[in-house]
């Protein structure tokens, strides 16, 4: 094995990849960063993996290369490089010069030529070479000095190229392959080749002829056909596909081997630029500040003392009468959580660590002594993602009160399209910190550890460090909320509404077992009989769930209209077939197949395995710090998400019942919740009018959009004005509207127009929201929740243009939410107050839903309406449907 080893890195085909496989990750100042970070990665990754001791990147200089010369139309068509994209060239050389590897580029070449060039140089003087590249192109250059690491999917895998490798794929030498692009062209290029030779036929020639050259010279023997026909029309072509096809690998590149030996970065450099771009993780990498031995050295600074008995539990929690920080250390055993031990922080900055595994004490001992001090209104409770504490208590018959903190809502309404909020995320962010996460104590994949096996110093120095950010940080992160005016939102709103969420993730939603299982042998006996349909139709049996043989069959077989065409063949898409349900009866069979069998798999198969054995009961997992909205979510399951469009959809709800014959479902909907907010926020008179008026909105608007009287109002026209309505809320385009109404967009554009021209307050707060979001870069809603917005910044017209919409639509959407929340919160407290047996166990977006014991049915109507109606005072009244059943589906 050489000694030397030599690895030339496409920078272009690197950085691309990149761009395209991660979402676009942006630093807060709006920068992003998504193709930098993914090729810094992916450059760490294969620079661990293959050890080089020389290495450089090559990338393409802007402008025509020798390629152009010889044909005017090489690689035209290709589309104009994203400015996303473009912008991240600069930022990316800028990072490596400051790690101090080599950039090459040379006016009229191509990278794959210098990567030749460079691989022929290191062949010749001994080297080992390795060709990292997404490019098949890469592959004619292997030989048994130099291979090629072809990046695959993503940006983490990849597969490595030899002589024997290429010879297996191909059945070619890696040469043949400059052979087999002059027949079969490149359409990524624009090279021609031969049309009509795909690579099946190209392979087989080369077999035969083993070069382009050896072909023509012999092709006066080969058998007439439509192939040599082709070929002797289009033999220039094939010659010059070829020549365009071939890497050069005698480029004047005025580098010396010896510039490329790897040496160290620049570090202050480097870890300035990580640090600014927020690339903690890569800092690591480098030995920066989050190195796991700084981490630890930060740990030990921590004096704590661990509480292991029943009296030093007693004196703990006797030093925790004006206030305190904690958090549970919790570890999941068999699909359930199992509390470890408590991290405390008091008011004087004495820290702890109950432990509950090696002790005298365990979780009931625990609880027992810790009930008064957690429901003692006196006590302030600071914690971090405090509705699992919530849970947790309740669980052990402890009401958790007087939560005065967490960490995670006030740094989810710093920034709430974040998605993730971690102790380490924090410490880095407020305290330039870092400290440990789980997996650096436990581990990952199958050499986990429990946490059990870490020693219990150890693991109590982790869970206390922990708690000891989200005490240092409280006070940066609840100015940052207090100068941004939320002191509300936080304190009146959020905090109050993680007792409320836990309290209904705790009692859960009860499951109708039996009509689980009538649902099931509904659906498989529907699923049987489409099944038999679809063969029948096919004259034959096929996988239906196998796009590959489904496209087969609607556009080899039965010869159907093909859309778009995928590199598996042509789409099966929803999209598609819906355009072809006129062609074939077979295509609405299948569209009714895809559709109940998602609706088996998910709401009847899926709901086995999150169904309390025991109760019968699911406990949705209801997320507060996801949304960029301010909206709730909800997991494992997703009551938000179950289908309402059709019948089949609908029954799913006939699943969730209430608990017991002595009670009822109610359920309080908000009626038309954010064109109100649009109307109080647009204060547009005409729009308030049909609210004040309780006219049916949807027919005023189709009365002033169309010019009928609202008498005239078809059933049809409704429709259309909804979906105007909703559109409008949502910044939808003239071109997004013609798609869902299925109209030309002319016309969905003359819709639009005349809605602003009868709404003219509604054009002129979409116009102003805008211009304010770009101004200042996020939007707000009615109790000054902010959404940062950079896409408003971008170059590209279609982020811009997405940006736009979501500033148009966040105040909208963010407000409902914020007013829901609010009144979520007030029916809780008010059911609590008054003593009832009813309990409010579901939120949906506009929808609450109140388990109410049949004697309060009544008093749990009224409860709601006036509660939800008065939660906010809008420039128009709010409107709320009340039904009530036995099962979900009753009150829809």
């Amino acid at each position: 094995m050489a000694s030397k080893k030599l690895m030339i890195i496409d920078g272009n085909s690197l950085i691309h990849r990149a761009f395209y496989a991660l979402p676009p990750l942006k630093t807060k100042e709006g920068i992003v960063t998504n193709a930098v970070y993914g090729f810094l990665n992916m450059y760490y990754k294969v620079v661990e993996e293959y050890r080089p001791t020389h290495i450089g990147i090559v990338f393409d200089k802007k402008g025509l290369t020798f390629r152009h010369k010889e044909y005017e139309d090489y690689k035209a068509g290709r589309a104009k490089m994203p400015d996303e994209l473009s912008l991240q060239f600069p930022l990316l050389k800028e990072i490596l010069g400051y790690m101090n590897v080599k950039k090459l580029e040379i006016e009229g070449f191509e990278a794959d030529d210098i990567a030749g060039t460079m691989a022929s140089l290191g062949e010749r003087e001994g080297y080992e070479v390795v060709l990292v590249s997404g490019d098949r192109d890469y592959l004619q250059l292997v030989d048994e000095n130099t291979c090629v690491v072809l990046t695959k999917k993503g940006i983490s895998d990849t597969e490595v190229y030899n002589v024997e490798k290429v010879a297996d794929e191909y059945e070619l030498t890696p040469e043949q392959l400059i052979d087999l692009k002059g027949l079969m062209g490149d359409s990524s290029d624009n090279i021609p080749g031969v049309p009509g030779v795909g690579p099946k036929t190209g392979i087989k020639l080369l077999k035969e002829y083993g070069s382009v050259e050896n072909l023509y010279s012999e092709i006066e023997n080969m058998k007439k056909g439509s192939l040599k026909n082709k070929l002797e029309l289009y033999r220039n072509q094939a010659y010059m596909s070829k020549m365009l096809a071939r890497i050069v690998r005698n480029v004047p590149v005025e580098t010396e081997l010896d510039e490329l030996k790897l040496s160290e970065p620049n570090l202050e450099e480097l870890s300035e630029m990580y640090d600014k771009l927020e690339f903690r993780s890569l800092l690591e990498k480098i030995g920066g500040k989050s190195s796991a031995e700084e981490v630890m050295a930060l740990a030990e600074k921590v004096e704590f003392k661990i509480i292991s008995g029943k009296k030093e539990l007693k004196g703990c929690l006797d030093s925790l009468k004006k206030g305190f920080y904690f958090k549970f250390a919790y570890e999941e055993v068999g699909g359930k959580k199992e509390i470890l031990g408590i991290s405390l922080v008091s008011d004087d900055k004495s820290y702890f660590y109950v432990d509950l595994v090696e002790g005298e004490l365990d979780e009931t001992s625990f609880f027992e002594s810790f009930k008064p001090v957690a429901e003692s209104k006196d006590i302030d409770k600071y914690g971090y993602d405090i509705k699992e504490e919530v849970i947790s208590c309740l669980m052990h018959g402890v009401n958790l009160e007087g939560i005065s903190y967490d960490a995670i809502i006030g740094m989810y309404l710093i920034d709430p399209s974040e998605g993730s909020y971690s102790a380490k995320g924090i410490s880095r962010e407020y305290l330039n910190e870092d400290i440990l996460e789980i997996k650096d104590l436990v581990g990952t994949g199958k050499n986990k550890k429990s946490l059990k096996d870490i020693e219990l110093e150890e693991r109590a120095e982790f869970f206390v460090k922990e708690i000891k950010v989200i005490s240092d940080t409280r006070s940066k992160i609840e100015s940052t909320i207090s100068e941004r005016e939320m002191d509300e939102l936080f304190y009146e709103v959020e905090l109050p509404l993680a007792t409320v969420l836990g309290d209904m993730q705790y009692r859960g939603f009860k499951v109708d077992i039996e009509e689980l299982e009538r649902l099931r042998v509904d659906l498989d006996g529907k699923l049987e009989k489409l099944v038999s349909e679809i063969y029948e139709m096919a004259e034959g049996e096929f996988n239906i769930n196998s796009p590959k043989q489904l496209s087969e069959i609607l556009f080899e077989k039965l010869g159907l209209t093909p859309g778009k065409k995928t590199k598996t063949g042509y789409s099966t898409n929803a999209e598609v077939l819906e355009k072809l349900k006129g062609e074939h009866e077979i295509v609405s069979k299948i569209l009714d197949y895809r559709q109940l069998s998602k609706l088996k798999s998910t709401y009847i198969d899926g709901m086995e395995s999150v169904v309390d054995s025991r109760t019968h009961k699911v406990h949705s997992n209801f997320n507060q710090t996801i949304t960029s909205t301010g909206r709730i979510s909800s997991t494992e399951p997703n009551l938000q998400n179950i289908p309402i469009r059709t019948e089949e959809g609908r029954k799913i709800r006939k699943l969730f019942t209430s608990k017991s014959p002595e009670y009822k479902l109610v359920d309080a909907d908000y009626s038309q919740i954010e064109l109100r907010v649009l109307a109080h926020i647009s204060d547009d008179e005409k729009l308030k009018e049909a609210f004040f008026e309780n006219t049916d909105i949807h027919s005023k608007t189709a009365s002033e959009v169309f010019g009928v009287p609202l008498g005239s109002v078809t059933s049809e026209l409704r429709g259309k004005a909804k979906a105007v309505n909703f559109g409008i809320v949502y910044g939808i385009s003239d071109y997004g509207l013609s798609r869902d109404l299925n109209i030309p967009r002319k016309e969905a554009k003359e819709y639009i127009d005349n809605y602003f021209k009868n709404y003219p307050k509604v054009k002129e707060y979409m116009d102003s929201i805008v211009k304010s979001g770009k101004k200042k870069g996020y939007v707000e809603t009615i109790l000054n929740r902010r959404r940062y917005i950079p896409e408003l910044s971008s170059r590209n017209f279609n982020i811009r243009g997405f940006g736009e919409r979501i500033a148009m639509n966040t105040p909208i959407q963010g407000s409902a939410a914020d007013i829901i929340k609010v009144a979520m919160i007030e029916v809780y407290r008010k059911l609590k107050e008054k003593n009832m047996k009813s309990r409010l166990i579901l939120q949906v977006h506009d929808e609450l839903i109140v388990e109410a014991h049949v004697d309060e049915v009544e008093d749990v109507k009224k409860l709601l309406s006036e509660t939800m109606e008065n939660a906010v005072k809008l420039g128009v009244p709010l409107k709320v449907d009340m039904e009530v059943g036995d099962n979900w589906y009753e009150t829809k």
